[in-house]
């Protein structure tokens, strides 16, 4: 990345636009405008603080992983709803280790953020050699099936998605 670059993060500052006018619920000219500038400014003044630059090799895969991430969000409140409602001696709660195959410093955090927003389950820490995650699930029946689920559905996707440009 060029230090001088008017625009050093272009797809940031599109989602900066984009949220912009979406929190706005406008698309006036003003709006845009603003909206343009922040959208140019913000990644300008923090581009000092980004380590590398980030490469989305396959963005269809991000995309296809956003939608993934959304149904089980709505599928885990569902379910956690029903847990909560349910006597707590049903529940099985559990702290495990979920093994990283992912290197990439924001595919990591995007996994651990992934998991805690999906109802159900918190990441509560990322291991000094970076080669695991704690999490915390409110309810297993199964650990190695979660653990399955959680490296096929989240982190295989973002292996895909996250590489050193």
């Amino acid at each position: 990345m060029k230090k001088n670059a008017l625009i050093p993060h272009p797809i940031l500052s599109i989602v900066l636009l984009i949220t912009w006018l979406l929190l706005n619920n406008t698309v006036a000219a003003g709006h845009i405008v603003l909206g343009a500038i922040l959208a140019i400014l913000i990644p300008w003044f923090t581009a000092a603080f980004w380590q590398e630059r980030v490469c989305a090799k396959n963005p269809m895969v991000f995309f296809k992983f956003a939608f993934v991430v959304l149904y089980d969000i709505v599928v885990a409140s569902i379910t956690v709803s029903k847990q909560v409602l349910s006597p707590n001696e049903n529940l099985k709660p559990e702290f495990f280790e979920l093994p990283l195959d992912i290197k990439h410093p924001l595919g990591i955090s995007t996994l651990a953020s992934t998991i805690s927003l999906t109802p159900g389950t918190v990441s509560c820490d990322l291991s000094e050699d970076k080669t695991f995650l704690i999490i915390h699930a409110l309810h297993i029946d199964n650990k190695d099936d979660v653990i399955n689920e959680i490296k096929q559905r989240y982190e295989k996707p973002l292996m895909e998605v996250f590489t050193q440009c």
